[in-house]
């Protein structure tokens, strides 16, 4: 698990939920269930960081609460 926020919602163009973590750019993923795409957006954030720290790319510090204008 990670501390970074995490937005669910539902996407009727994808017929799906859809999780994603926006201080991770492009880190998103999406199940039938809203658990099930927590579940894999988890999975894809350690993958982000993975890739990140490989790469050299600059890991963005969990600000909790995000706040959208």
């Amino acid at each position: 698990m990670t501390k970074y926020e995490v937005i669910i919602f539902w996407s009727k163009e994808d017929d799906a939920f859809i999780a994603q973590i926006p201080e991770l750019k492009g880190c998103v993923a999406h199940g039938n269930t809203p658990d099930e795409a927590l579940k894999e957006v988890y999975i894809m954030a350690e993958e982000w960081l993975v890739l990140a720290k490989e790469n050299g790319w600059q890991i963005p510090e969990p600000k909790g609460r995000l706040l959208y204008a």
